[in-house]
This record gives structure tokens, C-alpha cells and sequence, in this order.
């Protein structure tokens, strides 16, 4: 977006460069012409109005132009026409010597305005520049009693005003691809930029949930090397399925999967069969998005529940467009923490068995 807008302050620079050169030409230098043959003028007061009309269309343009603001379309449709009616308005009230000569001032005046009105369309530039000269080119001809020598004078001057805004046209022209491609090479790295550092930052908060799960791993892995743990402990069993299943699920969590959720459960459902406990999944309703922060709280208390039953176990998905469930029966009694924030969680214990069930919603209010 900021590459963009740069762009955009490139063209209203541009357009306004263009604006100003069209006020210095007509103020600057055709007003001196338009007095000083205001008595050759047929009638003069057409001419008057035409050259008012252009500095009208300029103050016009002038409203949006110096507030770094596209020209809207019907202005420039309006305009256009406007000027190019000056134009030849002004060249049919010309004397029959006048054509292409300092009485002649809205034949090159003309063009600045076509190209401060069509400056992002090249296209209509071209096509009113073409209607521009032609017209002025036919009024000529049809005025007659044209020698050779004003026929080639005439042709120096059609060619240089013509070549010379044609000139400025391509410049323009050029000037705004070369920004647009800058704009699209700037946004396309800055795009780059963001993927790598989203990049960096996913391995960084992987690398972070990493070593806090395997933070609670490592010590048991050290009490089992030196022997300060005895494998045969019914604690330090315990402790070993609980990290298993931990780490299980935490490796399914990166995993590019279409039902993540289920994924995930199914991990840690399965760490659960490799210790040789029974455990059925029943998965109902279709899969939702669900946060990945969300799937580690409805899975944290099904890891627990897991790692302690030794005999049986049922695990059920629901999900719904209000909520989503995580429920599992043991045979073993278990001590389950309540909820969280995101998560809400209900624990019963019943004789030896335990249920325990995760609830996130998905419409909160």
C-alpha cells in the first residue's frame, strides 16, 4: 500500500507539473498575443470567450490537480470537449494570413490542456491530440489563397508543436510505467520481506513450544539415564506417557493436514494404543477452523486423561457451527485442571472412571 501511494504522489506530481506549464503558457505568454491582435479577431469577442473558457478549464482542473486527486471522469469529458471547441472557435475567427502564427495562440496552448485532462488516458491523448491538429490543419485548407511559402511554414510549425507534445506525451507516458513497475518491484519485496519474516517468526514460535515441552521431557530423561528414576515406578511410568503423549501431539500439530483437530486427538489417541490401552474416536459434525492456540486447550486435558488410563478409554469430537467438544471416558480415575479463557472444561469423577470434557466456542455473546 505505501508503494502504491508513492506511485500515486509520483503521477500528481507529474500532472501537476503539467498544470503549471499550462497557466505559465497561457498567462505567461499567449495573453500579450491575444491583445495585441485583438483588432484581427472576426469576431474578437469569440475569441475573448474561448481564451476565458481555457483559463476556466485550467482553474477547474486546478480543484483536484493541487489536491493530489485524479481528474473525475465527466470533468474530463467536459473538458475536452470544451477545448477543443476553444480551439476551433478561435482558429475560424483567425484572418486567412493568421493560421500557425503568433495570432494563432490556441493552436499549441491547446494540447497542454489535452494533456493535463487526459494524462491516464493515453489512449483519448492520442485520439484528441490527432482531432486537435486535424481540425486546425482542415480549417487552414479550407480558408484558401495559401502560397507555398506559408503551406511550408504552416508545416514547420504543425510538425514542431506536434512533435514536441507528442514528446511530452511519451515522456509522461514513460515516466508513469517506469513508476508503476517501481511500485509493483517495491511491493513484490516488501511481500518477500513479509513471508520470510512470517517465515522466521513460525520457526521461532516452534522452536519456542519446542523446548517448552521437551523443557519438561528433558529432566525425565536425565532421571532414566542416571538412574536417579526407576522405569519399573508407577510414577515415572505415568511421567513417560504423559511426555509421549505431549510430544506426539505436538508433532501432529505441524503437520499440513485438511481436519487439524482431529489430527491432533487422533495423535494423541494412538500414543495412547502403542502403551496398549483400548481407545475408540467417535468424530461427529463437520470440521471447523479452529485457532491452533484453541486446539492446544481442548487437547491438553485429553493428553492427561491419556496418559493415565491404563485399561479403557472413549474419545468423542463434536463439532458444531456454536461449538466445538472434545469429551473422553476413562476407567481410570484422573485429576484434571479446570479451563482456561479460550477453553472451558468439565471434569467428573465417577467411582474409577473419570469424564472430562473440553468446550470452545465459536460465537462468543
Amino acid at each position: 500500500m505505501a508503494d502504491l501511494r508513492a506511485q500515486d504522489r509520483v503521477i500528481a506530481i507529474m500532472r501537476t507539473g503539467l498544470l503549471v506549464v499550462t497557466a505559465v503558457v497561457q498567462l505567461g505568454l499567449n495573453a500579450a498575443p491575444l491583445v495585441r491582435h485583438q483588432a484581427e479577431y472576426r469576431p474578437a469577442w469569440v475569441v475573448d470567450a474561448a481564451f476565458a473558457v481555457l483559463a476556466l478549464v485550467t482553474a477547474v482542473c486546478a480543484v483536484w490537480v493541487l489536491r493530489g486527486r485524479p481528474l473525475p471522469t465527466a470533468v474530463v469529458a467536459v473538458g475536452a470537449v470544451v477545448v477543443l471547441v476553444a480551439s476551433s472557435a478561435v482558429t475560424a475567427a483567425l484572418p486567412p494570413d493568421g493560421f500557425f502564427l503568433d495570432v494563432h495562440w490556441s493552436f499549441g496552448l491547446v494540447g497542454w490542456h489535452l494533456l493535463v485532462l487526459l494524462f491516464d488516458r493515453v489512449g483519448l491523448l492520442v485520439a484528441a491530440l490527432g482531432t486537435h491538429f486535424a481540425a486546425s490543419v482542415v480549417q487552414f485548407a479550407l480558408a484558401g489563397g495559401h502560397d507555398r511559402a506559408e503551406v511550408g511554414a504552416a508545416g514547420v510549425v504543425v510538425l514542431s508543436v506536434l512533435s514536441f507534445q507528442a514528446a511530452i506525451a511519451v515522456i509522461t507516458l514513460v515516466l508513469r510505467r517506469q513508476s508503476r513497475q517501481a511500485a509493483l518491484v517495491a511491493a513484490e519485496r516488501d511481500r518477500v520481506t513479509t513471508r520470510a519474516a512470517l517465515a522466521e517468526q513460525w520457526e521461532r514460535d516452534r522452536r519456542v513450544t519446542f523446548a517448552g515441552q521437551l523443557g519438561a521431557t528433558l529432566p525425565l530423561l536425565v532421571g532414566l539415564a542416571d538412574r536417579t528414576l526407576d522405569p519399573r515406578d508407577e510414577d515415572t511410568r505415568h511421567r513417560c506417557a504423559l511426555a509421549a503423549t505431549q510430544l506426539r501431539r505436538l508433532f501432529a500439530e505441524n503437520d499440513e493436514v485438511p481436519d487439524p483437530l482431529v489430527h491432533e486427538v487422533a495423535a494423541c489417541v494412538d500414543a495412547a494404543q502403542r502403551r496398549g490401552v483400548e481407545v475408540s474416536l467417535a468424530v461427529s459434525g463437520a470440521a471447523v477452523p479452529v485457532p491452533t492456540a484453541v486446539r492446544r486447550e481442548l487437547t491438553a486435558p485429553l493428553v492427561v486423561a491419556l496418559s493415565a488410563v491404563r485399561g479403557r478409554a472413549r474419545v468423542s469430537v463434536l463439532r458444531t457451527d456454536e461449538e466445538v467438544r472434545v469429551a473422553v471416558m476413562t476407567d481410570t480415575e484422573v485429576g484434571i485442571d479446570g479451563g482456561s479463557a479460550l477453553v472451558e472444561v468439565d471434569c467428573g469423577t465417577y467411582g474409577e472412571h473419570t469424564r472430562m470434557e473440553a468446550r470452545w466456542r465459536t460465537r462468543t455473546g
